[in-house]
């Protein structure tokens, strides 16, 4: 019988490449959530996908089609280039849904889509048209973040930005020279009529003044009022440009107190072209090259025009210099190239309204979104999130589904606002949409395809509804599992996706798309550093999971991307961050890793190392279910759940059974609560703290005395089903976790008569059980596991081996302690390799006897008769004493002279940490100087 439903959509990963460690962490997170819930008895639906990823794909082929053969994509066309792209997508898409499979996810493969199937493009083409249709999208001509390299415009989310604190030198794509950023040059106007006169202006990009259209002063300004209503003249062209009055762009305390105006490639320059309805002349073309408005420097590019004008303008006399600044500058996040703004006729969709319900939501509660510390930057985005450009000036992707209306013998239409356009889900559709807008006859009527495609994210924001089958809202998908319960990925596209994903399904759908947003952390390198291919700290699940020699890793560098001196550095990185490559660890051990680094609010330094060390976890797994098999015996039967878990079964059980039982209630109640709570690695510590500490370091290490024939016949039983029933319950624990190891192990232990499950992912996940908790039992074998670790430390002290077997007393305060730790004794004596532990209450020290205090309560004392030549262990100690009292002498010394004072702060820290060292060492000599001298 299922107890609801869980319903999730994956974060569909781009196709343009292999998955890497973050993909990892998400995957295994939703993951270890979804088999939770399927384990717990819901229907549990996870939706595989993968993303079209527009712009990174297209680029991706682009360079394969000009290395294999030296074309560009206008070379042989779109049909072509399109056709060209799903070839490539056919052969190298399908390697992720690999990498998930190997990386144990629990998808439900039947409904894997791509953001490019017919159903899902029905679904953004309903969305398009919808919006259009309604008023909340429209296209018009603004400034655009523009980038060079990819010749389209992107979104304020998809732009780095870099700060120049001081003067440095930046690769520039397309350009052989490295540009220098972080100063501002000067340079001056000459006022028309009176030549003696300028105005100097000062600029961090002088090239953009080949578009200059003003230059704004502040109306107070007593140094420039004699110019008020004057023209100054352009120097490369034959343009006059207007002096213009700004009280609000101008500060008289700033630089010169003179604003040079380019509306067309600066924001705020475009609120005042807007403002004083100045001209907006576009000096660039989409490439970056300066276009006919350039003068003398058209066809060079951007940067080397840069150059060419300094040169130009000093040439003239009117170069002032350049000056360090402190500046940012915006970066393209797909191809690296600085950001131009430029004015282009792009589609907006208006997301006010939509982005206030999206607050409103998270305000209610209505919405969660974990952890809360993220909700200040959904309210930071959406309270003044501005209209989102949609449109994308590229071939691969969702195509436009709007169309420019011509009408034979009327003027051209307008492709800069949304008057002569009309929208269609089919061409028929946006035919009969243009004869009722224009009243022409069909056969007066051509229609234009806009060329270009949605934004990646357009589509995206559906995912979660689409996959559902909308907008077919009757869909047996969307009325059953839309919408969907959680939505997890990294907090780094919290805005990217996430919000979008909320408004478009409140605003199309009428309904939140999933209750709750957990957001990960960041997967870094061990030195926290973010990873990049080209620093080559990046990891392949597949390699961790594998193994890969250093060698290997290498090679996985040649071919893509990186330059030769790129791959260099990125060579230099694996050998600093690989030195010995990376060892096989599994899935399983990957998986864990991950997880239990996850804390909520803290990015993930990785040390592969530490993977490694749950490597050896999972062997631990294997030797103590193959311990426990053998103990059972063939003919072994658990009992049921029934009886495993009723309160008379205690009467039968020993206080090791019941002290394991309480941990492991505790370890259920802390595993579970950890995933239901999204605090993984306190689900993960539980899991592993039961099974290595207490499970195999204790219960398995104790269990030969009470498996033995002398032990009556119901005791060796119980023993045996608490033995099962750890391992059973654990292993249902670490499945979420590690699904491989633990449906394994779990196929070769024995059934409950009452368990029918035919895998571990759908047997029931282990429930506290509120009996088994004995605080006080638990309190009892801490005092336990402190004398067995003060009978060891002995040993240690006095350099007898682990394994040798002395005798030893327990001295305990008062009679009833000692009535407790007299059932104790075998565990101890087993633990703490005894040949036997003798409890008593006297205060008596017999002879040759190492003592330890523990407390008031416990004092253990090891027989040392024999163990030792007490001369010979005298005379070293008091040598190592001698020495040990010289150098502490010395130090102390050290640190009283007068000149001290100027030692480094470090320097000192680290003689006291010395000189504090050497204390308790001293103390520690003379006590053993002590007890050895009762010896004799």
């Amino acid at each position: 019988m299922s107890n609801g439903q869980f319903v999730m959509v994956i974060p569909p990963p781009n196709i343009t490449g292999s998955l890497h460690l973050g993909h990892a962490l998400t995957n295994s997170i939703q993951d270890v959530v979804v088999r939770w819930h399927r384990m717990n008895g819901r229907t549990a639906l996870w939706v595989p996908g993968t993303d079209h990823a527009g712009i990174a794909t297209q680029v991706r082929v682009e360079k394969k089609l000009m290395n294999e053969q030296g074309k560009t994509r206008h070379d042989i066309g779109r049909e072509a280039f399109v056709r060209m792209v799903w070839e490539w997508k056919e052969e190298y898409g399908g390697f992720i849904q690999k990498q998930l499979m190997r990386m144990g996810s629990s998808y439900d493969w039947t409904r894997e889509v791509f953001t490019l199937d017919d159903n899902l493009t029905t679904a953004v083409t309903e969305a398009f048209c919808r919006w259009f249709e309604d008023g909340k999208l429209r296209r018009d001509t603004r400034l655009v973040n523009w980038c060079c390299a990819l010749n389209t415009a992107i979104a304020d989310i998809e732009v780095d930005h870099i700060d120049f604190n001081t003067p440095a030198k930046r690769k520039v794509p397309g350009h052989e020279k490295p540009v220098e950023f972080g100063v501002i040059h000067s340079f001056a106007y000459k006022v028309v009529g009176e030549e003696d006169k300028e105005i100097i202006v000062s600029t961090t990009r002088i090239e953009t003044m080949l578009g200059d259209t003003a230059v704004a002063v502040h109306p107070q300004d007593e140094r420039y009022k004699e110019f008020h209503g004057k023209m100054l003249q352009h120097p490369f062209v034959d343009r006059q440009i207007p002096i213009i009055l700004d009280d609000e762009l101008v500060k008289m305390d700033f630089g010169t107190g003179a604003v040079k105006i380019t509306p067309a490639h600066d924001p705020n320059d475009y609120l005042c072209g807007k403002k004083h309805n100045l001209p907006f002349i576009t000096m660039l073309n989409e490439d970056g090259l300066v276009n006919e408005h350039g003068a003398q420097f058209q066809g060079m590019k951007r940067f080397e025009a840069r150059e060419a004008v300094i040169a130009a303008l000093t040439e003239k006399g009117l170069f002032h210099g350049k000056a360090n600044n402190v500046m940012t500058i915006g970066v393209c996040s797909r191809s690296g190239d600085i950001i131009e703004p430029m004015v282009k006729p792009q589609w907006f969709v208006d997301c006010k309204e939509m982005g206030r319900k999206a607050c409103d939501a998270v305000r209610s509660g209505e919405l969660e979104i974990i952890p809360e510390m993220h909700k200040k930057t959904w309210f930071n985005w959406l309270e003044d999130v501005h209209d989102w450009c949609i449109s994308r000036q590229l071939w691969w992707g969702h195509r436009i589904p709007a169309y420019l209306v011509s009408v034979a013998g009327k003027p051209p239409p307008n492709r800069s606002n949304s008057d002569d356009w009309v929208c269609g889900r089919t061409l028929e559709e946006a035919m009969a949409r243009a004869v009722k807008k224009t009243g022409a006859a069909e056969a007066d009527i051509s229609l234009e395809q806009d060329p270009d495609v949605l934004d990646t994210w357009f589509s995206s924001g559906l995912f979660p509804f689409s996959v559902m089958g909308w907008p077919n809202e009757n869909a047996e998908d969307f009325q059953r599992f839309y919408p969907t319960s959680l939505l997890e990925t990294g907090h780094d596209i919290l805005f990217f996706w996430v919000a979008r994903m909320v408004m478009m399904g409140q605003d199309l759908t009428g309904r939140l798309p999933f209750k709750q947003v957990y957001l990960h952390a960041m997967v870094r390198d061990a030195q926290g550093r973010k990873m990049s291919k080209s620093k080559g700290n990046v990891i392949d699940p597949v390699w961790v999971i594998e193994g890969r020699t250093l060698e290997e890793l290498h090679d996985t560098l040649q071919g893509g991307v990186l330059d030769d001196k790129e791959i260099k550095v990125a060579i230099d990185g694996q050998k600093k961050n690989f030195p010995d490559g990376i060892g096989e660890c599994g899935t399983d051990a990957m998986r864990f890793a991950l997880c239990a680094y996850t804390e909520q609010g803290k990015d993930i330094n990785l040390d592969i190392n530490r993977v490694i060390a749950y490597r050896r976890f999972c062997n631990k797994m294997w030797n103590a279910t193959k311990f426990v098999l053998m103990s059972l015996g063939d003919d072994f039967v658990p009992e049921t759940y029934a009886a495993a878990e009723a309160e008379e079964a205690a009467e039968h059980r020993q206080f090791i059974e019941r002290w394991i039982l309480s941990l492991l209630t505790t370890a259920i109640e802390n595993a579970s609560d950890g995933i239901s709570e999204y605090l993984f690695s306190k689900s993960t510590t539980a899991c592993y703290s039961f099974f290595l500490n207490d499970f195999c370091g204790v219960l398995i290490e104790v269990s030969k005395p009470f498996l033995g024939d002398d032990v009556a016949p119901e005791r060796r039983r119980s023993f045996r089903n608490t033995l099962y029933t750890c391992l059973d319950v654990a292993l249902r624990l670490l499945h979420p976790y590690m699904p491989f190891v633990t449906e394994e192990l779990w196929q070769r232990i024995p059934r409950r008569p009452d368990e029918s499950a035919p895998s571990i992912m759908v047997a029931p996940y282990p429930k506290p059980v509120a009996h088994w908790k004995d605080e006080v039992l638990e309190a009892r074998v801490r005092d336990m596991q402190d004398i067995v670790q003060g009978l060891r430390a002995l040993k240690q002290q006095y350099n007898i081996p682990d394994r040798k077997r002395l005798p030893a007393v327990l001295r305990c305060a008062t009679e009833e302690v000692a009535q407790v730790f007299a059932e104790y004794g075998k565990v101890i004596s087993t633990l703490a390799y005894l040949e036997d532990i003798t409890v008593s209450t006297s205060p008596d020290t017999p002879p040759q006897h190492a003592v330890k205090v523990l407390s008031e309560t416990y004092v253990v004392l090891l027989n040392m008769k024999g163990q030792l030549d007490v001369e010979q262990e005298l005379a070293k100690l008091q040598k190592k004493q001698a020495d040990l009292q010289k150098k502490f002498e010395k130090l102390q010394k050290k640190r009283s002279a007068a000149t001290y004072d100027r030692v480094p702060q470090a320097a000192q820290e680290k003689d006291a940490k010395m000189l504090a060292d050497m204390e308790q060492q001293l103390a520690t000599t003379a006590q053993m100087i002590e007890d050895l001298s009762n010896f004799k």
